[in-house]
């Protein structure tokens, strides 16, 4: 019995030891700049595929076999080259002007490399035949600071038509 309350006690010791050790050290200066960071990436997502067309999506997204994107409930992209693939081969030939804003943004600071993104985003989008289509919706995102900066590294939307 006294063996076995030592090798519990050790247990616990170590694993009390292993958590304190592995705890990082986020700073306020760290969390502000990671806030002012990922705002600044959700801001240039929504000019560039404001000015270039669905494309630019591609240069907000992390180009790693994490990256994965939902739409409504649904896998739309299980990884970057299928994303790749599908924005270069249908979405350009289907779209050609999306105007993205976002409102209401919600930036959770998880360390200085993760945080989470959230925000109400309105899309004016104009097909290839020139007819005009609102939509709303609500976005979320996992960003991540990589050695290009801040990407998203998953995404998921959900949107409803809006009136015209």
């Amino acid at each position: 019995m006294k063996n076995r309350l030592f090798l519990v006690g050790i247990l616990t010791a170590c694993l009390y030891v292993s958590c304190i050790g592995n705890k990082v050290s986020f700073t306020p200066q760290q969390k502000t700049n990671v806030l002012a960071e990922v705002q600044l990436m959700a801001e240039t997502i929504a000019k560039n595929v404001s000015a270039e067309g669905p494309t630019a999506w591609l240069n907000g997204f992390e180009n790693t076999p994490d990256f994965f994107m939902a739409s409504d409930g649904q896998l739309a992209f299980p990884n970057y080259d299928s994303a790749t693939d599908f924005i270069n081969n249908n979405l350009t030939k289907s779209i050609s002007k999306i105007e993205l804003q976002w409102s209401n943004m919600r930036i959770d600071p998880i360390s200085d490399e993760f945080a989470t993104f959230s925000a109400i985003f309105h899309e004016d989008i104009t097909d290839s035949t020139g007819q005009k289509l609102s939509q709303n919706g609500y976005f979320t995102a996992t960003a991540h600071k990589t050695v290009q900066g801040w990407k998203l590294r998953n995404a998921h939307w959900s949107s409803i038509p809006a009136h015209q």
